[in-house]
């Protein structure tokens, strides 16, 4: 009976010891630490934590790469975790990784992930730090989201109430109406043609002022051809000069006409007696019949003469003379 009792003491310390063995086993399991191999500690510092524990997972690139081992506070802005890399994942891991806080899933336990680098730095060594980058904790993505979810609603009461003033203007009336559109077609068509046409003139009107600044056409002469352009200066200043002479003529035949106004208008001037007075009109008359008379009895005394045997020789000379010079 001792006996019995012995090996059921024994025999309870020893499943007692193995259940322990196992629920340990299962809990380092849980935290993924390796049984039966060795890991080596890196460091990282943050600011804060955001709920991190010892114990949660360290993921590379989304690898299981470790466990977070401790952590310690340094100061009141920094806090030192320490973390057991599995040497098979450490050894694609650089000095230039950077780590950060991080979720599993949207609501999920904190975990560090693990960024590479450039790949151009040596694989960290045991002690090594890396380096961090402050996380968006979900804090502060809900304290956004909340923000812009009022902005939404702000946005929302302002275009309902956009929408109401629409609905009661004017101008929803006009875009039901079915008489308007075909206006409104036209109008846009024109303004098409129009903008075209503007284009268009604009186009030609750069064709032209680039052949002007090339010389070209009597416009690119006048700009470009100094020799054109200094004859150009000297017939106008001939057409001023001619322009200035007209004047001064212009001014004496004024004066002119004025004198011979004056005249007119004067009872004691020439040419009133000349165009006014009947009776020097008279006389004007009879003394020009007079000339007309003296000058045909000159020209029978001349035909006289011309026959008479005394002269005839001398005008036969004449004659012939002009038909030689002839």
């Amino acid at each position: 009976m001792a006996n019995q009792g012995e090996n059921n003491i024994k025999l309870g310390v020893f499943t007692l010891a193995g259940l322990l063995v196992l629920i340990f086993s299962f809990y380092m399991i849980g935290k993924n630490h390796n049984l039966f191999g060795g890991g080596f500690e890196i460091k990282v510092r943050f600011s804060n934590l955001n709920g991190l524990i010892a114990g949660n997972n360290v993921l590379y690139s989304g690898i299981q790469a470790g466990t977070v081992k401790d952590m310690q506070l340094i100061n009141d802005t920094s806090i030192e975790v320490i973390l057991l890399i599995d040497p098979k994942v450490g050894s694609f891991i650089h000095k230039d990784a950077i780590a950060t806080v991080g979720t599993e899933g949207l609501m999920g336990n904190k975990v560090i992930n693990i960024q590479p680098g450039t790949g151009k730095s040596l694989a960290i060594s045991k002690g090594d730090y890396l380096q961090t980058r402050k996380a968006v904790s979900t804090d502060a993505m809900l304290q956004t989201l909340d923000k812009t979810n009022n902005n939404i609603a702000l946005i929302s009461e302002e275009l309902k109430g956009t929408v109401q003033r629409i609905n009661e203007s004017k101008i929803l009336e006009l875009l039901n109406d079915k008489e308007l559109s075909p206006v409104l077609r036209s109008s846009l068509k024109n303004i098409h043609e129009a903008t075209a046409n503007a284009r268009d003139m604009a186009v030609n009107l750069d064709i032209i002022v680039k052949g002007i600044r090339k010389g070209r056409g009597a416009a690119g002469l006048l700009l470009t051809d100094t020799a054109f352009a200094g004859n150009l200066n000297n017939t106008m200043q001939k057409v001023s000069s001619v322009s200035d002479q007209a004047n001064l003529a212009t001014i004496r035949l004024n004066t002119l006409i004025e004198a011979v106004s004056q005249d007119l208008s004067s009872k004691d001037g020439s040419l009133y007696v000349l165009l006014r007075d009947s009776a020097v009109a008279g006389q004007l008359k009879q003394t020009m019949k007079n000339i007309q008379d003296g000058t045909a009895g000159f020209n029978q005394n001349m035909e006289a003469l011309k026959h008479n045997f005394l002269l005839r020789g001398y005008f036969k000379s004449l004659e012939k003379k002009k038909k030689e010079g002839q």
